[in-house]
């Protein structure tokens, strides 16, 4: 649910707009009857990295540390 409120209002009753926002509503600010401002929450956490969870899904050539052939164009002048 978003609500709109004016600027006094939102000075006002900042830590109470605060805690609903932290509730997950929307809160838009106006002043003089045109909205300049959006309090939204802060998207929630990212799930944690667990190290080696790629593990076996992934495969490097043997080559893959071997030297590049060179060529002409990658020896010369631009």
């Amino acid at each position: 649910m978003t609500k709109t409120i004016n600027i006094h209002e939102a000075k006002t009753n900042l830590s109470k707009l605060i805690v609903r926002v932290s509730n997950g509503e929307e809160i838009i600010i106006s002043k003089a009857g045109n909205p300049v401002a959006k309090l939204v929450p802060i998207a929630t956490k990212k799930k944690k990295r667990v190290p080696g969870s790629a593990k076996g899904k992934i495969k490097i050539s043997d080559d893959f540390y071997k030297p590049l052939q060179s060529t002409s164009a990658s020896q010369g002048s631009f």
